[in-house]
């Protein structure tokens, strides 16, 4: 069973949390989601069809031990493993749910993750950063690499995808299924390590 920190925010998650650790990495990390947390960057026009994402200032930060179902994905460069050797590795993971068609949240929330590798500079890699797709019909390994390649999301930033049922299943284990892709919530996963919080 693995722990991962879920969060409304990704801002708050590494800023309230004291259990994620210390050093440079995770200062880092608390410095750059205090920054990113301001009200505009999280907005979403009001016409947008994913407005009712709950894109607020407000932040939540909660702890849950999530079992990662034995499933398979594939990377984008088309390599296949577990989702456990996916995302433990080692290092501290930041996970989220994309997809490559989405125009609302899931480049704020890419966009996000590149904000976290360019404060980070050198100690980048020091960083597990996983983005799976909610989409797996449209999302191949080769779109997922076009996706990433917009964010310049090279090293240790990986993109994933699966099967459809798979990806449910995923996010079921995540607690992020909503039903289809259109309902899914902007949220962050965040682990210490392997057996840490």
């Amino acid at each position: 069973m693995s722990t991962i920190h879920k969060s409304l925010s990704l801002h708050s998650a590494i800023v309230r949390s004291n259990r994620l650790g210390k050093g440079p990495v995770l200062g880092t990390l608390a410095v750059l989601c205090s920054l990113l947390s301001s009200p505009a960057a999280l907005a979403a026009p009001a016409t947008d069809p994913h407005a009712a994402h709950k894109l607020s200032a407000g932040q939540e930060r909660t702890d849950h031990h999530y079992a990662l179902p034995a499933v398979k994905v594939t990377r984008n460069d088309g390599k296949r493993m577990t989702l456990a050797d996916a995302i433990d590795d080692g290092r501290p993971v930041m996970l989220n749910f994309i997809y490559t068609s989405c125009n609302a949240i899931c480049p704020v929330t890419s966009q996000v993750f590149v904000e976290v590798r360019e404060r980070l500079g050198a100690e980048r890699d020091k960083i597990n950063m996983v983005s799976i797709s909610i989409d797996p019909e449209q999302d191949t390994p080769r779109r997922l690499t076009a996706y990433a390649k917009r964010f310049g999301s090279a090293g240790t930033w990986a993109h994933y995808t699966s099967s459809s049922a798979d990806a449910i299943e995923i996010q079921s284990a995540f607690g992020a299924w909503r039903g289809d892709k259109m309902n899914h919530q902007p949220t962050t996963y965040m682990r210490g390590a392997p057996g840490k919080p």
